[in-house]
């Protein structure tokens, strides 16, 4: 249970706009279901999330315990680059997907670290994410860390929140560039044409930016290394389209092109992942080597 007041300057906000700001750890949706279920309480009753917070209004918060998730874990290999009582981190593969969610219940990274971690995966992070605190997409490879704790879950969502972990990826994109390096700022939000996909030219969208460098040029496309300063959704994804450099094999931001390269995912791959150890503060920073698929292209 978390007792809030509303400050003058917050007044006007909507309650789950309001509560975000005040409980980082958890997402705006996460707190929405909370208002929804009757967990969030102001002035000693029930509104809804739409309600606009007012200078004074006590709102009180209580966040469930997560039910147990008896049946999910999986025996499933995992490359763990690190992992003491705190943290685990881990060098995705590229197909498995992170948390189960509509249509992938079973076979996914919670699943692996459920059955691998055996009852020590942080409960905040809810039931079907435990101990998550950022996420890569399906078809992206590389580093993720998970948190093992609650201590360290608030601690490395609140390092995600004030952009102080380094992410660093590697991908191979279509085309020459005119410059060898670079930085892309711009707005990523939901696409007005298809809501399916994320878009730098959104009206309505948050700050994204990424800066690029080009390992190796080569004829129809390029090696390059990537480093994003937000964690917008499909961020790098939807950057390298804007710039007319689409990641190889993206079939939802690139477009067809004739050629004898053939693979099954968007050739993207977290390479470096930096942060504070979440106990110790120890700076520490993690490389997930890059994946055959992507070398086979390069050197082919």
């Amino acid at each position: 249970m978390s007792a809030h007041v509303v400050a003058n300057e917050a007044a006007g906000q909507r309650l789950d706009q309001f509560l975000r700001q005040e409980i980082s750890e958890h997402s705006r949706a996460f707190l929405q279901k909370l208002i929804e279920a009757g967990h969030v309480v102001v002035n000693g009753g029930t509104v809804k999330a739409s309600y606009k917070v007012r200078a004074g209004d006590k709102v009180r918060v209580e966040v469930p315990p997560p039910r147990a998730l008896e049946t999910l874990a999986e025996d499933i290999a995992l490359d763990v680059l690190f992992e003491d009582s705190d943290i685990i981190v881990v060098n995705k593969p590229a197909g498995l997907v992170v948390h189960p969610a509509a249509g992938n219940y079973e076979h996914t990274l919670v699943n692996a670290l459920l059955h691998h971690c055996r009852g020590e995966l942080a409960g905040i992070g809810g039931v079907e994410r435990p101990g998550i605190v950022h996420r890569l997409d399906k078809g992206t490879s590389g580093c993720i860390v998970v948190a093992k704790t609650d201590f360290a879950h608030k601690a490395l969502v609140a390092q995600f929140k004030s952009r102080e972990v380094k992410k660093i990826y590697r991908a191979v994109c279509w085309g020459k560039f005119a410059r060898p390096s670079g930085r892309i700022e711009t707005v990523i939000g939901r696409s007005e044409r298809d809501r399916k996909k994320m878009s730098a030219s959104a009206s309505r969208g948050r700050p994204a930016v990424t800066d690029y460098r080009v390992l190796k040029q080569f004829t129809d496309f390029a090696l390059v290394e990537l480093h994003i300063h937000t964690g917008r959704t499909h961020q790098i994804r939807v950057h390298m389209a804007h710039i007319s450099h689409p990641v190889v094999g993206d079939a939802t931001y690139g477009r067809a092109r004739t050629t004898n390269i053939s693979v099954a995912r968007p050739l993207l791959h977290a390479y470096k992942l930096g942060f504070a150890h979440p106990r110790s503060g120890k700076l520490m920073e993690f490389t997930a080597p890059v994946p055959e698929d992507m070398l086979k292209v390069c050197e082919s």
